[in-house]
């Protein structure tokens, strides 16, 4: 099923169930109020709207109304926890080999992840609002998955068995204010800001066949300024399945109903031609495109976005319709 909340003036709005096309939609009170309510009991209310996102798609539901992806927050508005990994090890060997950096063997054995802000997350409409360019202002197009109660120490095994709902993630970055915060030792946080989640959540029987040992097998497509930039696979590269972060996320914790755990940008490893290395696939954040330029040329050519930019992050099926609706942001500045 394919579930939304609506922005009503609350912090939390309001839970609507969706139809599988993306066209119509369907409030679900009565069942629940919030996304977090259904997830504090799964087992009892996911069925219930269940049955109302079928009678939705065969248009018997009585109160059905057009959706407007416009009118949605992310799909959880606050959430008790959101951990992006980087699952996607060749964004992290780009931009470490930029800088003359290897990527140490660890990184292949053991995720990466850091713990952003979950108190505050942006709608798929709402603008990335900054204080100065001169933040480096970047798109980062990723996957991420809202979980049940997760046990501390889980398997793999059991972060796939918790996963509850999908969703299109771009997780902004500001990368000039990055390298500072690393190099005091104590991980991210000015440099990244609020993250904007896809208009709708997926529970992952929607995705099919593409749906594969925890990873999602569809392009992620990403449009800069009505550009295509990226067309990357988020399938075959994903080092670490989503039952493994989720691991790694509870080794030494619980996770509680309602945690988010992102994939990372999703990357795909370019090929050689004419002794230069080449992406026919693009890239899903600005920061890879600069860091091949550096490798190529010795100096990125490209930069970050400007005020008045605008990215668009989609992602369809094998039948060619959006999964999860669009992201469609545009870059405005803070205090005007």
């Amino acid at each position: 099923m394919k579930l939304a909340t609506y922005k009503d003036g609350s912090r939390d709005g309001q839970l609507v169930v969706v139809s599988r096309d993306l066209t119509t939609a369907h409030y679900a009170t009565g069942i629940a109020n919030r996304l977090q309510q259904a997830l504090d009991d799964w087992n009892f209310i996911s069925p219930q709207l269940q049955d109302l996102y079928d009678t939705l798609n065969h248009g018997k539901a009585r109160h059905a109304f057009p959706f407007d992806p416009t009118l949605c927050m992310a799909p959880l508005p606050r959430a008790y926890q959101w951990a992006d990994g980087s699952a996607y090890l060749n964004h992290v060997e780009l931009v470490r080999a930029s800088r003359g950096a290897e990527v140490p063997e660890s990184y292949f054995t053991d995720p990466l992840m850091y713990q952003g802000g979950s108190d505050d997350f942006l709608g798929a409409h709402d603008a990335i609002r900054v204080a100065s360019e001169d933040f480096g202002i970047d798109f980062e197009a990723e996957l991420a998955v809202i979980t049940g109660d997760v046990p501390m120490a889980a398997t793999p095994e059991q972060g796939l068995d918790a996963i509850r709902l999908l969703m299109l993630v771009n997780d902004v970055s500001l990368r000039h204010l990055i390298p500072d915060e690393l190099a005091k030792g104590f991980g991210f946080f000015h440099g990244k800001p609020s993250t904007a989640f896809g208009p709708v959540a997926v529970t992952p029987d929607e995705l099919g066949e593409a749906w594969i040992e925890g990873r999602v097998h569809l392009t992620m497509q990403v449009d800069w300024n009505g550009r295509k930039v990226g067309r990357c696979d988020a399938g075959p590269d994903m080092r670490f399945h989503f039952g493994q972060l989720i691991a790694h996320a509870a080794r030494t914790r619980r996770l509680r109903a309602g945690s988010i755990i992102g994939s990372g940008t999703v990357s795909n490893p370019g090929v050689e031609k004419d002794g230069r290395r080449e992406w026919p696939k693009g890239y899903g954040c600005i920061a890879e495109k600069r860091a091949m330029e550096t490798i190529q040329d010795g100096a990125p050519k490209t930069d970050y976005m400007r005020f008045g930019d605008t990215v668009r992050i989609e992602m369809k099926g094998k039948d060619g319709e959006s999964v999860f609706g669009a992201i469609e942001q545009d870059v405005s500045q803070f205090g005007r």
